[in-house]
This record gives C-alpha cells, structure tokens and sequence, in this order.
C-alpha cells in the first residue's frame, strides 16, 4: 500500500522518417539536461536535501517508474484497454511538487496521470484496477485513466480533453479564493496544450481575479509526435503568461530539487493572494506518446543520453550513496518493497471482478 510507504517519509508539507527525426532531434534542446534561462525567466537553482527529504524523493519516484513499468506490462498482454500514456521519466516533477504543497492543496491534470496519482498518495492497487476496468477502481472500473479521481486525496483528474483541465483547475482556485480557504490549486499540463486557446482564457481569468493557482507546464519535448520546436514560435513556455503579467520560470523537471525549490516559491506567491504563477518544468518521457506510439521521430541515441545523464531517480540514488545516506543494499531494498507493493496492486488488479452491468445506469447526470 502507498500509505505504508509513505509512513517512512516526511509529510508533504515538511511519426516520420530515421532522417527527419535525426533532423528533428538535432535541432530539439531534449538532451540537454538543464533549461536555458533567458532575461525573464528566474533562476532554477537547486535546494539541497537532507537525508529525509532524499529518500521520500527516491522512494516516491520510484514507486512510480515501477508502477509504470508494470502498467506498460499489463497493457502488453491485454489487460489494460483504450488510451495508456506512461510518466517514466517525467517523476521529478510531480514529486518535487508535492513536496511544497500542504493538506488541502488540490491537483488536476491532463491524461499521463498515473504519476500524479501516486504521488498524492492515491492507493496503487486503486489505481492499477482503474486502468483493468475492475470495481475495485477509483471510478469503479468505469473510467480508466482519463477519469479517475480522489476527493479525499484532493486529485481532480485526469483529463482526456488536451488542455481541459487548466480551466478546470483554474475555476477550483476560483473556488478556493471563494472560500477564503487558503489553498492553493495546481494544473498540470504539457508543451502541446500549451498552445490550446482555452489556456489562455483562463490565464487572463486568474491573473484578473487573482487566483491562488500554480500552471505546471511539464515540456517533455514532443507533443505526440512533434517536436515543440516544430509546434511553437517561441519556446520559452514559461513565458505564456507575460501578456497577462503571470510570472513564469523554467526548471530543470529532471531534478527533484530544483522542481521543489520552484515550486515552494510559486506557491508561495500564489498563497500569499498574488495570483498565479507559471512553471515550465523542462523534462523528458524515454517512451512514446503512447503506447501505440513508437516515437520514430527520435533517436535511440538521445534518448538513451537522457537516461544515462539526467534520470531524475538514478541522481537521487547517487546523492544517498554519495552522502552516505544509504548504502547500494538500503536502496535494494527500497527497491524490492516498491516491486512487491506494485505486483500486489497488479495482481488485486487482474484478479478483482468487473463492474456489473448495472453500473452503467449509476453515477449519471440527468
């Protein structure tokens, strides 16, 4: 279960041709490790973690690579139907962001959200029955991916419509500030729905009421198939918002510190009643779009420079070792409780019984 792991970790408040996509991926900044910072973009400067905050990093995104793997699996074999867009890579950044959030502070995303998922603290075997279409899901086995969500745990989805949720998330901040509540609303979303008109009708809403929201744009380089350069005139993203006044900044999303530094400071800033604030974190997905997605518009080689120069958890595991914080041995073992509480939520997923029939009449607007 999450919430066993979670009880060792501090809280969260503490397509084309070989030859176009070498082109493509030449021109694309996707292997360089760290954004360039422009005039108007702020620092992306790391914290330092101590040993706790290390291993709650660590342990949290593994956990979810793990579960991706295993979902990615499943999918394989037929178990997991429809749409099954894979986080791996991607951990450090819901996971530094997590970290600056307190208890009722909400989430929304779009459809790669398994990760979000897990790093609220929603129950792997939950989640993992959503995906098969079992009862025992989050949205009892009727929803899958793109409609799961958690009251309790403040998750909002989960959206399947590309940019959807910014305007959800921006009228849940609507309702925050209503209530004088004092939390703070974050929607994900990606360098493709950056470019979505509704984006920006809710960036005007939020600066104009000053909304308690914080945008994470999470540029993982490739908006299905296309390259972000090929997508978008300016690729600076965090600077979307600088006709509304929303400040912005890029982050390094491959490191798990520099996500929570930035995130502490946006959220400060949204918290404090002045409006929202915009984070693009520059990351990177070593698998397609989706699963049906072979990612030809890339190399092998520049995805494998990623994974060999800025994987977000294999850092972490260096800094522990390094530190002497955890040995090769703890961290095998992190390794094998992680596994075995995936294979549990994998096998509660293949196992627990399909939705009755009636479940189609239930749970309807009229």
């Amino acid at each position: 279960m999450v919430a066993t792991a979670a009880k060792a970790a501090p809280k969260r408040a503490a397509k084309s041709s070989a030859g176009a996509s070498r082109a493509a991926a030449d021109k694309s900044p996707a292997a360089k490790s760290a954004p360039a910072k422009s005039a108007s973009t702020k620092s992306s400067g790391a914290l330092s973690f101590d040993k706790d905050q290390e291993l709650h990093a660590h342990r949290e995104m593994l956990l979810i690579r793990r579960f991706e793997e295993k979902a990615g699996q499943l999918y394989g074999m037929g178990l997991i139907g429809g749409f099954c867009h894979l986080y791996i890579g991607q951990e450090a950044v819901v996971v530094g962001m997590q970290m600056a959030l307190k208890q009722g502070d909400q989430v929304i995303t779009g459809y790669r959200d398994h990760g979000h998922m897990l790093a609220c603290e929603m129950d792997p075997k939950g989640v993992m029955a959503e995906l098969t279409g079992r009862r025992g899901g989050y949205s009892k086995g009727k929803g899958g991916s793109m409609h799961m969500f958690s009251v309790e745990k403040q998750f909002y989805g989960g959206h399947g419509i590309v940019g959807a949720q910014v305007s959800l998330g921006t009228g849940l901040a609507f309702a925050n500030k209503y209530r004088k509540n004092d939390s703070v609303t974050l929607a994900y979303f990606g360098d493709g729905a950056s470019n979505q008109g509704q984006v920006y009708e809710s960036f005007n809403m939020a600066k104009l009421w000053s909304l308690p929201v914080v945008y994470v744009i999470e540029n993982n380089k490739y908006g299905m198939g296309t390259s972000v350069e090929r997508a978008s005139s300016n690729t600076n993203l965090s600077q979307r918002g600088a006709s509304f006044e929303i400040p912005g900044e890029q982050v390094d999303g491959m490191d798990v510190r520099a996500v929570k530094a930035a995130g502490d400071r946006a959220v400060k800033h949204a918290r404090s009643g002045k409006g929202p604030y915009i984070l693009e974190m520059v990351t990177y997905r070593y698998r397609g779009h989706s699963m049906s997605d072979p990612a030809k518009y890339r190399s092998k080689e520049e995805v494998q420079k990623m994974r060999e120069t800025h994987d977000p958890i294999e850092m972490v595991r260096k800094r522990l070792i390094e530190a002497g914080f955890a040995s090769e041995d703890d961290l095998k073992a992190v390794d094998k409780e992680v596994r075995e509480i995936v294979n549990a939520a994998a096998e509660f997923a293949t196992n627990d019984p399909e939705p009755d029939p009636s479940e189609l009449w239930t749970d309807i607007l009229r």
